[in-house]
């Protein structure tokens, strides 16, 4: 999942991140390098701690729905990918049937998008979004 991240420098150099979508999830660093790398393993303990808990993983936002308020005015933003796979437990093996051109388009995608492993991981992302607009 691509979640959206916003960066305001703060002072002469520090810097400060936030995770809009994940209440609570903040970060910082010296440089940008830093802040950037600690707000991955910030996400990483967020999340665990979310499903710890019970709670489910918020979607992540379109990034036009948050650049507009003001609490992040004058921020940097970046998204951020974030395998949720790791956060669900165990794996399932499936057998599923689906039509020819079907798989054939996916498989086009997972090869020209570096975003994508696999085909099972573009099937969990496409699962992930529509579940969620679903609620």
């Amino acid at each position: 999942m691509l979640y959206p991240v916003v960066i305001h420098q703060e002072g002469d150099s520090a810097y400060g991140v936030t995770v809009p979508d994940l209440p609570g999830c903040f970060s910082a660093g010296d440089t940008l390098e830093e802040a950037i790398g600690n707000v991955a393993e910030a996400i990483d303990l967020q999340l665990e701690s979310m499903v710890e808990d019970g709670e489910d993983i918020p979607h992540a936002s379109r990034l036009d729905e948050l650049t507009h308020k003001e609490e992040y005015s004058g921020g940097v933003w970046f998204i951020i990918d974030v395998d949720l796979t790791k956060y669900m437990g165990q794996v399932d093996r499936l057998n599923i049937t689906l039509p020819h051109l079907l798989v054939t388009r996916i498989d086009k995608v997972v090869s020209e998008n570096k975003l994508f492993k696999s085909r099972s991981q573009f099937l969990s992302e496409a699962a992930l979004r529509l579940l969620s607009v679903a609620r």
